[in-house]
């Protein structure tokens, strides 16, 4: 009877029209036709079929994920060009970049094909089709069976799908979980390893007021970059080759020069990689206090000093340039979240939630006996684990994202269990090659080993003394406690942190100098501890899984008996996903916000001292001469950036927003501060995505980089 119920629920779900309003929503594209009549009375004009179908080429054929869901991307031309942000591209374009061609200054632009650049484990993945497989998961589980054994089961089940699904094709498969397990779907996706930079504009565009502007409106940022998809000559994905020929896609997206208005249709499409809008009010406060202040507090410091070094060096500065950014925006989200959580008053409005299901349940013994621990077994297994999550996050920022070493140790345990095994242990020992040249290119010893010493220091004051790291130990018992003679130590010995020393050791393999490196003994130290901390959290997050389970399904059951025609949308989970919205401006802490910024507004924040708000010299001069072409609006503005209320998540960067002719407008590039707590809860009169105008793009490859050969190649409409 359960897995009948689940799948009437579910199947209720995805059949009835939408109550939500339409901004709030990322909606799975194969069940786009129940939001059509929304979508059509807010400025659609196109047919479901022209958004996805399995019988021809349409619009979800020319957006692909980037790196398994870092980022999303669109193709915008017959010949596999594909646009994308700028902070997308921005590890690609720091790793070719150099002191004597910095390209992060300087930016790049491929005006031939044979300029274009390869990049070593990029990947661009194509959806190819969707199937419901919650059935056949479903039907292997019982209702007292363990969570443990349960969620075994479900591995090798997805696994048996997942292979049945691509066998003899070069396709790949995964299958995810939807509505915290009670829900489940394969995809199948097709995955180019082939993917070179073509074009990026410089950072002075495209990070333009990158940290006092991230995050918020108005916004005048450039972020976007060009990648080309390369193919086998037959088409099918391949890795680089000199042989391989620009990718021919199914569809590329048409690009609009018409501009945009007030309250026009937008539609963005892409791969949002999380939202957590289904948390208890213990997550909630759980998320505030032992993940966000925890990230906050320690990359405060890893911060500080990457910036420290990277103003010494210039060298540093373009090594350690992307690793800032990562680091920078996840401490600024976290700060942002953390506020918005409190200021709309989410801890709030989560307990007044499960006040009302609580009360739900209680009315009917069936709902009580199915659902009634549900709440309870959350809210004890976070509190129980309370300690264990604190150390866990700690971990995690101090350790785990700390000290490049530990990162790169984990992949040389990869070397484990292959010494003595010849074969094995050389391919093992080429792939590490490969890495290492990739890892010592972007690495400086001076600023490892303050990273190091500062997150021990911080680690060892934080967290009680018997979940230290056996180490820690040995740096108390041999080096007296002073972290600087552990570190002398282990920068000056370990086959870790030089490179030279690294490409000795793998030349002549030795399993006693492996276990006895101090770098190798030190990252195993750490991780034992994570394994340590996992084993003492494994019953409590198994009841997490399982009450989480229970509560969305009741929740919903709720949902449904309030209101039959109620549609639900999963939370992000790096799959491909449709949110639609409006072209708009809002109002937050009594200021009126307009939908759109332009060059005007760019060139007044200019400050040529701050580096964040430098403006180069050619674009001052196009600016002054108002040479903007075909870019301008009818105004004569160069229109920078727009926003609109489309719901999107990390992952979405890159996305393409879409007019209602299934026209490309704009590249999606990020949220508002005033609600940043948008993954957990939909702030629907402050909730905006932040987009840069496609003419302004076009602008910045025509009239500033002089890349005809891209514009060419583009189907632009000129309205």
């Amino acid at each position: 009877m359960k897995n009948k119920f689940i799948l009437l629920i579910f199947t209720l779900v995805f059949l009835f029209n939408i109550n939500a309003k339409a901004d709030e929503g990322m909606w799975f594209l194969s069940f786009i036709g129940k939001n059509y009549s929304e979508m059509k009375s807010k400025g659609f004009n196109l047919s479901v079929e022209d958004i996805y179908s399995i019988n021809k080429s349409c619009m979800k054929d020319a957006v692909v994920s980037l790196d398994y869901g870092d980022c999303t991307a669109e193709l915008i031309s017959e010949q596999g060009l594909l646009l994308t942000n700028h902070h997308c591209g921005y590890g690609e374009i720091q790793a070719h970049s150099t002191v004597e061609k910095d390209y992060l200054t300087n930016g790049f632009w491929a005006m031939t094909k044979e300029d274009e650049l390869p990049n070593p484990g990029k990947t661009a993945s194509f959806f190819i089709r969707i199937e419901n497989v919650t059935r056949r998961i479903l039907s292997e589980l019982k209702d007292d069976m363990k969570e443990e054994m349960r969620e075994k089961i479900i591995k090798n089940i997805s696994e048996e799908i997942e292979c049945d699904a691509i066998v003899d094709t070069h396709y790949e498969a995964k299958v995810y979980s939807f509505f915290g397990g009670n829900d489940y779907y394969l995809i199948v996706y097709e995955v180019f390893k082939d993917i070179r930079l073509v074009g990026a504009p410089p950072e002075s565009i495209g990070k333009y007021g990158y940290e006092t502007d991230n995050w918020r409106w108005p916004r005048h940022t450039g972020d976007f970059c060009f990648f080309r998809v390369y193919s086998a000559p037959d088409g099918t994905p391949a890795e680089y080759s000199p042989n391989n020929i620009p990718y021919v896609p199914k569809y590329s997206f048409p690009i609009s020069l018409e501009g945009i208005k007030e309250n026009d249709f937008a539609m963005v499409m892409g791969y949002p990689a999380s939202t957590n809008r289904y948390l208890t009010s213990w997550e909630v406060q759980q998320l505030i206090e032992h993940e966000n202040d925890i990230r906050v507090e320690v990359r405060t410091k890893k911060i500080e000093i990457f910036k420290k070094h990277m103003l010494e060096n210039e060298k540093i500065r373009i090594q350690y340039a992307a690793k800032l950014a990562q680091c920078s925006n996840n401490w600024i989200y976290s700060i942002g979240q953390n506020k918005s959580l409190k200021k709309f008053k989410v801890l709030k409005r989560k307990k007044l939630l499960q006040k009302k299901l609580t009360k739900w349940i209680n009315q009917d013994y069936k709902r009580l006996k199915k659902y009634g621990k549900a709440l309870d077994i959350i809210k004890y297994a976070i509190t129980d684990n309370s300690n264990y999550n604190l150390i866990n996050n700690y971990w995690l920022e101090a350790f785990y994202h700390g000290s490049e070493i530990q990162q790169f140790a984990l992949a040389n345990f990869a070397l484990i269990g292959t010494f003595g095994v010849k074969k094995l242990l050389t391919e093992t020992c080429d792939n590490l090659r490969t890495e290492g040249e990739i890892y010592f290119q972007n690495y400086n010893t001076v600023v490892d080993r303050e990273l190091l010493i500062t997150m021990f220091e911080l680690f060892k004051k934080k967290v009680e003394p018997e979940y230290h790291p056996d180490i820690f130990k040995e740096i108390e018992e041999e080096y007296y406690g002073d972290l600087n003679k552990f570190a002398d130590d282990l920068y000056s010995k370990s086959f870790l942190t030089n490179k030279k020393r690294y490409m000795e050791f793998l030349e002549n393999p030795n399993e006693r100098r492996f276990n006895n490196d101090i770098g190798i003994r030190t990252a195993m130290s750490i991780i034992n501890l994570y394994w340590d901390i996992i084993d003492k959290k494994e019953v409590d997050d198994y009841n997490l899984i399982k009450g989480k389970r229970l509560f969305i399904a009741a929740y919903l059951e709720m949902l449904l008996s309030e209101n039959k025609n109620a549609l639900f949308y999963p939370d992000a989970n790096s799959t491909m996903r449709l949110s639609y919205g409006q072209v708009g401006g809002y109002k937050a802490d009594g200021k009126i916000h307009n939908f759109t910024t332009n060059l005007n507004g760019y060139m007044k924040k200019e400050k040529q001292r701050n580096k964040e708000f430098f403006v180069s010299e050619k674009l001052k001069e196009l600016h002054k001469a108002k040479d903007y072409g075909r870019y301008a609006d009818k105004n004569g503005n160069l229109i920078t950036c727009f926003i609109t209320n489309n719901d999107i998540s990390g992952g979405n960067s890159g996305s393409p927003v879409i007019n209602g002719n299934g026209e490309l407008i704009g590249v999606a590039f990020d949220k508002n501060w005033e609600a940043m707590s948008g993954d957990i809860a939909f702030e629907t009169e402050l909730q905006k995505t932040i987009c840069v105008d496609i003419r302004f793009v076009l602008f910045i490859v025509d009239k500033y980089a002089g890349a005809s050969n891209l514009i060419n190649e583009m189907n632009i409409i000129n309205n």
